[in-house]
């Protein structure tokens, strides 16, 4: 929740109008518990996206995530008719099956680390365009799998998407 990568597309988001909510995993930071698997991680994400609807019929929900984060919110938001858009920084590739993407009918950004120690933004470009689904994958040279140092090009992907790309016509500004 507090790391760089997290925080700052949570301002970008900010930025073109929606309402972010940001948590941790159980076990997380200051969080209590403990790892489930993805099993639990995957109830506390559908835990917080009907919290976060409950009072708001008809809110269009992004569903997003940053590294181990953006597998399990891609699982739930994918499953989720309330979720109709998705993000996913610093797909991990290498520590998973991403392979359940391939159903994948909402529009979705991945932003990706160039030297991305857990898939390289040409392993990710490889799988993506595999899939020939509504994803765009933003590449960020010299940039890892935190973005360290590349925090306003992470920021101005996030942003980009979603005032001028695809983003812009599944989550209209009002």
């Amino acid at each position: 929740m507090h790391t760089k990568a997290v925080y700052r597309s949570a301002q970008a988001l900010s930025d073109v109008g929606f309402h972010v909510l940001r948590f941790n995993f159980r076990g997380v930071g200051t969080s209590t518990g403990s790892f489930g698997g993805g099993a639990s991680e995957e109830e506390a994400v559908e835990a917080a996206l009907e919290w976060i609807v409950r009072d708001q019929p008809g809110l269009r929900a992004l569903v997003g995530g940053f590294s181990f984060g953006s597998q399990v919110g891609l699982r739930v938001g994918l499953r989720d008719p309330r979720a109709k858009g998705l993000l996913a920084l610093g797909l991990p590739l290498s520590m998973g099956d991403f392979s359940f993407l391939a159903g994948v009918a909402k529009p979705l950004l991945v932003v990706q680390g160039e030297h991305d120690e857990f898939g390289s933004g040409d392993e990710v470009a490889g799988f993506v365009g595999g899939l020939d689904l509504p994803i765009t994958l933003v590449r960020i040279p010299g940039s890892d799998h935190c973005f360290h140092d590349h925090f306003g090009e992470l920021q101005d992907a996030v942003r980009e998407y979603f005032l001028d790309g695809p983003g812009a016509t599944a989550f209209p500004v009002p």
